[in-house]
């Protein structure tokens, strides 16, 4: 009966070994494709490449100025780094930090009144202002530390990729529009077709965190030589 038991034991050890591997090692693309076929065929996701952003920030400003965002907090930064090499062969590296749009989002588990939400119709994941009581636990939850409090509304606030402004005119967010070296690629991870998914087939790309199950949406192209600085 031990032996017995020993080996039902061992052999469920290496099923689910098998199953973290296969979770871990999986591309988004592998992810994507073994979606319940009965959801939504809409998955909204961006590609950052760091090798084309020159850090001038007109996607910050483009999103400042469609989602109204008020002074001392922001939806979207770019984050410099650098210099590296030596003068005048020097370069910065730049790094686009905003909401990731995480399939298993944390901040929707910890929210209490389901303000914190993902849309089922895109993916996106939103906040219901009418809902948010500003208890600053989704704040809390986000490994990306990319919430914050709207000092207007009192509630939280984060990149929503222009849901409500942008995308409501069949647009393209804000941000991509802005961009001056399309450093930013948006588009429906589930359209085989669609100029983000061509993109990933391409070009090797890098999620945040993905060691903590999120499933986030925001993909990096990582830089090379970084940005000339002149």
């Amino acid at each position: 009966m031990e032996t017995s038991k020993r080996q039902f034991l061992k052999g469920c050890g290496a099923l689910i070994a098998g199953i973290s591997v296969y979770t871990v090692t999986k591309s988004p693309l592998a992810e994507n494709a073994n979606t319940d076929a009965s959801q939504t065929e809409v998955k909204y996701a961006m590609v950052h490449d760091e090798n084309a952003c020159i850090g001038c920030n007109a996607c910050v400003e483009a999103c400042r100025e469609t989602n109204h965002v008020p002074d001392g907090v922001t939806r979207v930064k770019i984050e410099r780094t650098g210099p590296f090499g030596n003068y005048p062969n020097q370069s910065y590296r730049f790094n686009r930090v905003s909401c990731q749009h995480c399939e298993a989002a944390p901040c929707v588990r910890v929210c209490p009144t389901g303000a914190a939400y993902i849309d089922k119709d895109t993916g996106i994941v939103a906040v219901n202002s009418d809902r948010c009581v500003g208890c600053q636990y989704c704040i809390a939850a986000c490994p990306y530390q990319v919430r914050f409090i709207n000092p207007e509304t009192r509630t939280a606030d984060k990149c929503d990729f222009c849901q409500q402004t942008q995308l409501a005119k069949g647009l393209q967010p804000a941000c991509v529009l802005a961009c001056p070296t399309q450093a930013l690629t948006f588009g429906n991870l589930k359209d085989p077709d669609s100029a983000l998914v061509k993109l990933l087939k391409t070009k090797p790309t890098y999620r945040a965190k993905v060691d903590l199950g999120t499933r986030p949406k925001l993909f990096h192209i990582q830089t090379i030589d970084g940005e000339v600085m002149l």
